[in-house]
């Protein structure tokens, strides 16, 4: 028997539908969405922001991110820094985002919502995508036509998505609150958050202890993490993993 997904009233799964959406500089509303924006970053979205902007992450961290408490009760939550005055998103230039080909994944996945469901014991998570309803845009009378398969190559968004996977199986363990007893921002918490979000950070530690050298990875698999962010990152989270007792990939030698 096949089980029925259950959605919050009024939200429809697009599936196979199309929609229209455009978004371009003849739009009446281009770049209002980029102003007084609640936008959570998730750690892949900061690896690219920062390397756009030729800064470090925790410089990144400094300049354009705050700490709040999300869903996640026990462990913060980064969120973009808007400007002060303008209340507007601070990569929003006089013709548009500065940096596009590497902004943030919800700004790639609107106008739609993505979920995804976990309630499987295996293989990837089933995902859900919604059309959102703002009044304010006037995007979706544009003619152009998608479906949700070519919004998601349109806007690159299947490595974005891959990463927050990957990421939402470690945040999901830190709801569990695998620090008991230090309270907040304790030693374990400090060494998750520098893991997921001070990719710089990371590394340092990774040279300093010769982290990698514990662990039997082929020599492929340590040139790219050398080399790349991102794969340092997926090695990151399957350390945590390790760290706190989870199931890993990472074979110790």
């Amino acid at each position: 028997m096949t089980e029925t997904k259950q959605f919050p009233k009024g939200m429809v799964p697009l599936g196979d539908s199309v929609f229209n959406f455009g978004c371009h500089p003849g739009v009446q509303c281009y770049t209002l969405c980029c102003r007084n924006v609640d936008m959570i970053l998730y750690p892949y979205d900061i690896i690219r922001l920062k390397s756009s902007l030729g800064l470090n992450s925790e410089e990144f961290l400094r300049r354009h991110t705050t700490l709040e408490k999300g869903d996640n009760i026990y462990f913060p939550t980064v969120k973009l820094r808007l400007d002060e005055e303008s209340k507007a998103c601070p990569f929003l230039a006089p013709h548009g985002c500065s940096v596009y080909s590497d902004r943030p994944t919800a700004c790639r996945t609107y106008p739609l919502e993505r979920a995804i469901d976990r309630s499987r014991n295996k293989g990837a998570p089933d995902e859900f995508y919604f059309m959102t309803n703002h009044s304010y845009c006037f995007g979706h009378a544009e003619k152009t036509i998608y479906n949700v398969k070519n919004w998601l190559r349109n806007q690159q968004l299947f490595e974005h998505n891959t990463m927050n996977d990957l990421w939402a199986e470690i945040d999901t363990i830190f709801a569990g609150n695998p620090w008991k007893g230090e309270g907040v921002a304790g030693e374990k918490q400090q060494l998750a958050f520098l893991v997921c979000y001070n990719i710089d950070g990371f590394r340092r530690v990774i040279d300093q202890h010769k982290l990698l050298s514990q662990f039997q990875l082929a020599k492929e698999v340590r040139r790219r993490i050398a080399l790349d962010d991102g794969e340092l990152l997926k090695f990151g989270f399957e350390w945590l993993k390790l760290f706190f007792n989870k199931s890993t990939s990472i074979i110790k030698k």
